[in-house]
Order: C-alpha cells, then sequence, then structure tokens
C-alpha cells in the first residue's frame, strides 16, 4: 500500500510541475531578434523626397523600427540623430521622417523648404548620399520594467538596451 501512495503522490508531484507555465510571453519576447540594416542612398525627386526599402522578409507584427540619419562624425565615431528629425536651416526647415510596415521602411525628406530649387551643395549635404540606420526590435520591450529607460534618441542607449552587436550591420538594397 505504501508502494501505491508513494507512486501516486510522486504522479501528483510531477503532474503539477509540468502543468506549471514557467514560460510566461507576456513580460519580454524571446522569440524576437533586434536587427540591424544600413541604407546609403540618394533621396528620389517627388512629392515627398524619399527613399523606399524593402525587408528581406517580413518582420514580426509585434516588432517597431527606429530609424537613425548619420549627421556627422566625432573623432571617427558615427553620430546618429533619431527621426523623425527638423533641421533648422538658412534655407528653412527640413525635415526628416518615416514610415514602416511589416514589409518595407520609406524615410522622407520635407519641411517649408522647396527641395527642387536647392544649389548642389545642399543637395550634396542634405539629400544624396544620405545613411540611415534602421534598428528593429520588439515593442514589447519597451513597456517593461527593463526597458522603460531607454532612450530611444541616443542610439547607444538602444544598443546597449537590446544588447545588439552593431559591428556587423547588413546592408538593406
Amino acid at each position: 500500500m505504501k508502494k501505491y501512495v508513494s507512486l501516486f503522490l510522486l504522479s501528483l508531484f510531477g503532474l503539477i510541475l509540468l502543468s506549471c507555465d514557467t514560460n510566461n510571453n507576456d513580460d519580454n519576447d524571446y522569440d524576437t531578434y533586434s536587427v540591424i540594416y544600413d541604407i546609403t542612398d540618394n533621396f528620389e525627386a517627388g512629392t515627398p523626397y524619399s527613399i523606399s526599402r524593402s525587408f528581406n522578409s517580413a518582420i514580426p507584427d509585434s516588432d517597431v523600427i527606429l530609424v537613425y540619419r548619420l549627421s556627422a562624425t566625432d573623432n571617427g565615431a558615427a553620430v546618429w540623430q533619431l527621426l523623425p528629425r527638423t533641421l533648422y536651416l538658412d534655407e528653412g526647415e527640413l525635415d526628416y521622417d518615416y514610415d514602416f510596415t511589416k514589409y518595407d521602411v520609406l524615410i522622407r525628406a520635407g519641411g517649408t523648404i522647396n527641395l527642387d530649387s536647392q544649389s548642389s551643395t545642399f543637395k550634396n549635404a542634405y539629400l544624396n548620399n544620405q545613411t540611415f540606420r534602421i534598428v528593429i526590435v520588439p515593442a514589447s520591450y519597451g513597456r517593461s520594467t527593463n526597458g522603460g529607460g531607454i532612450d530611444y534618441s541616443d542610439y547607444n542607449s538602444v544598443i546597449k538596451a537590446y544588447g545588439i552587436n552593431d559591428r556587423n550591420v547588413k546592408v538593406l538594397q
């Protein structure tokens, strides 16, 4: 009889352990990995001036995209500015903005400036050969207790918070 009671208790204990959900996916998104892409291109003339790219594969619905523009280099280090961004120039206001779907990203340049009438010097500085860094991150992370303090305007803070290695960035063609 003791043998049956012991087996029953052992089976009951095993059943309780197996029924516990130790993988609570409501708190963190562990099945999404942050990805970084670079785009270097000229804005296509039009309304608006734009650069468009499709992703190699659809990103999960639970992910979001952050877009940074390479605005300068400082002692060899890239200076990234989070979009949307307004530059206040002598010619007027130049806005960089973007939108995305799970399949693509569209980066726009506009503002109060008539971009068609600008000099080649202006276009070379702000419209041609522009580099953007696309960072894909899980949206749920920002709501967690770990991600609530991320300064998304600081590229290095984002990279550190998400544990992203940005030494081998892919180019989005």
